[in-house]
């Protein structure tokens, strides 16, 4: 859709233009950004990107997917005046934090239930595509079969909780998210990081 293209490559311009006003060195430490050389590199599930009012590139020097560029940017503009570390685990909808019915919806489907559908019977490929991803298992108090927690960006971490499905019951999957996350992303970047790991996870499986 050329009309959809041009008002993402808009918004995306105003996002770089908005970065460039920002002095990098002064917010990386609270972003857990890094120097390499003369560029910013952000981390977002386990690959590096470049970040500058220049615009947003992954290692080959490419752009990323739109939503990718928006997530990374909103982390980036939204930066909190402080650190903030509570890493209790709750789900999307407990965030106090404002989040539209909507973006309740979008999260319940394009990730938990995503994951649920591209992985029922396939616990095995989700475990092996998770660790691709640079997912590292958890033990948990409940049992589950399969617990698995992410690092979305350096100060957002995602933890996957996946009971496979057997003839009495389909297959359940709950994506939970440390209670500060709010604090670095608002509610709909939230559900789009969500929603980015469910297709992260999906692609990985897809190469074998």
């Amino acid at each position: 859709m050329p009309q959809q293209s041009e008002i993402f490559e808009k918004h995306y311009n105003d996002y770089c233009a908005q970065i460039a006003k920002i002095d990098l060195d002064s917010v990386k430490e609270r972003l857990g950004m890094r120097n390499e050389g003369e560029k910013m590199l952000l981390s977002f599930f386990n690959r590096d990107y470049s970040v500058s009012g220049n615009g947003i590139f992954d290692a080959s020097g490419s752009r990323p997917s739109y939503g990718v560029c928006v997530i990374i940017a909103k982390y980036i503009l939204l930066c909190p005046d402080r650190a903030y570390h509570d890493p209790e685990w709750v789900s999307f909808k407990d965030f106090k934090r404002t989040s539209h019915f909507t973006n309740v919806n979008f999260f319940r489907s394009d990730t938990e239930g995503a994951i649920e559908k591209n992985f029922s019977g396939k616990l095995d490929i989700l475990s092996k595509a998770g660790k691709e991803l640079g997912g590292i298992h958890q033990d948990m108090e409940m049992t589950y079969d399969l617990s698995m927690k992410f690092d979305a960006l350096p100060r957002i971490s995602l933890l996957l909780l996946f009971n496979d499905g057997d003839e009495e019951f389909p297959a359940q999957c709950t994506v939970l998210f440390q209670k500060h996350s709010e604090f670095y992303l608002d509610p709909e970047s939230l559900a789009m990081t969500g929603a980015a790991l469910a297709k992260s996870l999906e692609r990985f499986a897809l190469k074998d």
